[in-house]
C-alpha cells in the first residue's frame, strides 16, 4: 500500500488517462485450466492467512506489496510452506496496479484503506478481494460498487461465511417456510475485552512512510499501538470492533433474510461504558435497532463480559455445536413455529420446537478455503462472487448506519431509500461519508 502517485490518484482527468491502457489489456479472461495470478496488498496477520488459503485454492501469488518491507518478509516466509515461487516485493502500489501479469489483489490493509485501493484496482482491470469492512463509510462502499460496475470487476468482500455449505443449508432450511414467519431476528457481537491504553509511540520502523499508512485519515504523530491494530479503536481509521467483526454476523442474518437492503430506520443506546476514561473513542457497548417492512434486527455489541467466547476451533473442526448462551457471535431467527440458532465461521445452527426440543442440527465448518475457490471460480467465469456489492454494500453499511446514530447522540434515524440519506439529519449524513487529508481524496469514480 504505498505512494499511489497525486497525479493519478486526485485528478480525474490523470485518473482517466493513466487507467485508459485499454481495458482488454487488463480484463483477460482466465481459461478454466489457468491458475489465477494475484497479489497482496497490505501484509499483515489477515492478508497472510487469506494468501496462503488461496495459493492452496489453486491461485499463484505474484508479488507482495506493503509499506513494511519487515511484514513483507514474514509473508514471505509463512507462504513458502504452499508456494515454491517465490513473488516479487514492491513497495509501492502503482507497481502491482502495472504488472500485466497479475489478475486480482488481495486488499487487506488496515480499513481506512480498503475502498480506495479496491477502486483503483478495479480502474486497473484486476479482480478485488478485500478484507471487511469493504469501506470506512457508506459513500466509499457506494463508489466501489459503483467501479465494480463501470470496469466490470469481480469484487469479492471478505465475509466468508457466504460460501460455507452448511449456511446455505440454513438457508434453504429458512426458505422451506418450516421456521415459520420471521419478526424478530437478533445478532451477538458480544465479546470480552480490556480498557485500550496508547502507552509509548516507540520508534517509527525503519524505511517505513508514516504518512503514507494514514493516507485519507487525521494526521497524527507516529504510535506504535496505534500501527499495531490500535487504529480499531479510532474513527478516522475504521468503525470499531462493531464494523470490523460483528460484519460477519450482520451479513450472515442478512443472507439468511432474504437480503433485505437497507433499513426503515435505526437507533442505538450505549456508548464507552465498561471501559470509561480510557483512549479508545469507539463504544465497548451497544444495543442497535434496525426496523425492516416485515421484522425487527437487533445487533447486541460489547468489549467487556470475559464469558463470552467465539466458537473455538475445537467446535469448528468437529462435529459439535457450542454452547449458545455464551457463544459471542451467534444469530437467532425467531419464526412463529420455531426458532434456529446459528454461529458463524464453523459454529453449526440448530432449530428448536416446543420447550428447546432439538428438531434438526447441522454441524459446521471454516469457509475460509470455499470462500477463496468461489472468488477464483468467479474470476475465471465472470459470474458474481458470493459476496459481491449488491449484497455487501446493504448489510455492511448497516453497521455504518449504526455507528452514526450512535456519534450523533444515540437517536433514531430514519432512512430514505429513494434519496440514499437519512430524513432530516444533516449532522448524521455527513457522516456518511468523511473528510480526506489533502493529496489523498477518494479517487475519482466514472
Amino acid at each position: 500500500m504505498q505512494t499511489i502517485s497525486r497525479r493519478r490518484f486526485l485528478s480525474s482527468a490523470a485518473a482517466s488517462s493513466a487507467f485508459a491502457l485499454g481495458k482488454s489489456s487488463y480484463a483477460n479472461i482466465l481459461g478454466a485450466n489457468e491458475r489465477m495470478r494475484f497479489a497482496l496488498i497490505g501484509c499483515g496477520g489477515r492478508g497472510s492467512i487469506v494468501t496462503q488459503n488461496m495459493i492452496s485454492m489453486g491461485g499463484e501469488l505474484v508479488a507482495l506489496c506493503d509499506l513494511n518491507p519487515t511484514e513483507i518478509d514474514k509473508v514471505a516466509e509463512a507462504v513458502s510452506q504452499v508456494q515454491t515461487k517465490k513473488p516479487r516485493s514492491y513497495r509501492h502500489i502503482n507497481q502491482v496496479l502495472d504488472a500485466s501479469d497479475i489478475d486480482a489483489v488481495i486488499v487487506a490493509t488496515p480499513d481506512h484503506w480498503h475502498a480506495a485501493l479496491s477502486v483503483l484496482a478495479c480502474q486497473a482491470g484486476k479482480d478485488v478481494y478485500v478484507e471487511k469492512p469493504h469501506a470506512h463509510n457508506v459513500r466509499e462502499s457506494e463508489q466501489l460498487a459503483m467501479a465494480a460496475k463501470l470496469h466490470n470487476r469481480i469484487v469479492q468482500v471478505g465475509t466468508q461465511n457466504r460460501s460455507s455449505p452448511y449456511n446455505h443449508e440454513a438457508l434453504e432450511y429458512v426458505k422451506s417456510g418450516q421456521l415459520g414467519d420471521i419478526h424478530l431476528v437478533k445478532v451477538y457481537n458480544l465479546k470480552p475485552g480490556n480498557p485500550f491504553s496508547l502507552g509509548e509511540a516507540g520508534n517509527l520502523p525503519r524505511d517505513f512512510d508514516w504518512n503514507e499508512w494514514q493516507g485519507p485519515a487525521a494526521q497524527r504523530d507516529w504510535h506504535q499501538r496505534i500501527y499495531n491494530g490500535g487504529w480499531h479503536h479510532f474513527w478516522t481509521y475504521s468503525g470499531g470492533d462493531l464494523a470490523d467483526d460483528a460484519c460477519h454476523q450482520i451479513d450472515l442474518a442478512a443472507m439468511l433474510m432474504g437480503d433485505p437492503g437497507f433499513p426503515l430506520s435505526v437507533s442505538s443506546a450505549g456508548g464507552r461504558m465498561a471501559h470509561k476514561g480510557d483512549d479508545s473513542e469507539v463504544p465497548d457497548l451497544l444495543e442497535i435497532v434496525y426496523e425492516f417492512p416485515d421484522f425487527v434486527m437487533t445487533l447486541e455489541h460489547s468489549n467487556y463480559p470475559q464469558y463470552m467466547r467465539k466458537t473455538t476451533g475445537t467446535i469448528r473442526r468437529n462435529d459439535e455445536l457450542p454452547y449458545w448462551t455464551h457463544n459471542a457471535t451467534r444469530i437467532e431467527l425467531y419464526g412463529s413455529e420455531m426458532q434456529m440458532t446459528i454461529g458463524r465461521h464453523g459454529g453449526g445452527w440448530i432449530v428448536t420446537g416446543m420447550g428447546g426440543r432439538p428438531v434438526e442440527t447441522r454441524y459446521g465448518r471454516p469457509g475460509d478455503q470455499p470462500h477463496c475457490t468461489d472468488f477464483i471460480e468467479a474470476v475465471k467465469s465472470r459470474k458474481q462472487a458470493s459476496a459481491n456489492l449488491d449484497k455487501l454494500h446493504p448489510s455492511i453499511s448497516l453497521l455504518h448506519l449504526a455507528n452514526i446514530a450512535h456519534q450523533v447522540g444515540n437517536r433514531k434515524l430514519w432512512w430514505d431509500a429513494e434519496k440514499n440519506l437519512f430524513k432530516n439529519a444533516k449532522k448524521a449524513n455527513a457522516l456518511l461519508s468523511r473528510e480526506y487529508r489533502k493529496g489523498f481524496e477518494f479517487p475519482v469514480v466514472g
